[in-house]
């Protein structure tokens, strides 16, 4: 699941018919959880100021009835205490980790994570639990920071950006203890506004490519993503139960796929967003 949620919940919502609390998702003029987060809101975290939308989580239940969340650990609040995290990583399982235990073990770390996974790999478990603690630490109202042998154990290129605005986002500081970044950098810092805004443009340069690409595919009549189970029907009664404010995945379950290799399944919640999003973009009569 995207963390985006988590950035833009991490304000206020600036709209007055919102005006949904820090920690809290955005909410309908009727009460109920909003299905996307308001533009006005996402706009203000600087990664999705070009998003054409934010969905909001299934955690946040969309289309349920509205509740205030807890406010988050108030970044600004002086921290109680400050806790350093280790983490270590090889990349083959006959590389050693020695050298990085010793230098995190001499800097003063109490706690590491460790693992011998590739760079190239998706996911990295150790690392993801080092974060996940950083976190709960931090809303506690503890200072951390998460202390590395060298960047390039975290990540090369859009990895580490992408990692370096999470940890923007959770007040979280890095520290590498040599290399070209070598030095402690605090989330409000220049090396982390670099790496986000890094972070920024390989986004929009891959979203710019694939809007690129389906624009191309569409003027040779081919068929994108999802498109082709949807019908004049199935957007029609889809418009209908998301004016009900019914949340994506409950309106897939209403509707039923009557052509092609899927005929008689449900759409995907992300089929119907798509299918909604296109239509809300489609030119109208009075915009022509």
């Amino acid at each position: 699941m995207s963390d985006d949620f988590k950035r833009v919940e991490s304000r206020d919502c600036p709209m007055s018919t919102c005006a949904a609390p820090a920690g809290s998702p955005c909410r309908t003029g009727k009460g109920r959880v909003a299905i996307q987060y308001h533009t006005a809101r996402f706009r203000l975290v600087p990664s999705l100021k070009k998003a054409l939308n934010v969905p909001t989580p299934a955690v946040r239940k969309p289309g349920a009835a509205w509740t205030e969340l807890p406010r988050p650990a108030n970044a600004n609040a002086e921290p109680t205490g400050h806790a350093r995290l280790g983490y270590a990583r090889a990349s083959t399982a006959r590389q050693s980790l020695d050298s990085q235990l010793d230098s995190l073990t001499e800097a003063g770390v109490t706690r590491i994570f460790s693992e011998k996974i590739s760079t190239r790999a998706t996911t990295r478990p150790e690392l993801d639990k080092a974060v996940v603690l950083a976190g709960e630490l931090r809303a506690s109202g503890v200072r951390v920071t998460i202390v590395v042998h060298e960047h390039k154990r975290l990540g090369r290129g859009i990895e580490l950006a992408a990692l370096a605005e999470n940890l923007k986002a959770g007040d979280i500081g890095l520290e590498f203890l040599t290399g070209e970044l070598q030095g402690s950098h605090d989330p409000s810092g220049v090396v982390f506004t670099v790496l986000a805004a890094l972070s920024g443009m390989e986004r929009e340069y891959i979203r710019d490519r694939t809007l690129e690409g389906h624009e191309s595919a569409r003027k040779r009549g081919k068929t994108i993503g999802g498109a082709g189970v949807v019908d004049d029907h199935m957007l029609s009664m889809a418009l209908h139960l998301r004016d009900q404010e019914m949340s994506l995945r409950d309106i897939a379950a209403q509707l039923v796929i009557t052509k092609g290799k899927k005929k008689g399944e449900h759409p995907s919640p992300a089929t119907v967003m798509r299918m909604l999003r296109e239509h809300d973009e489609r030119p109208t009569a009075a915009d022509t």
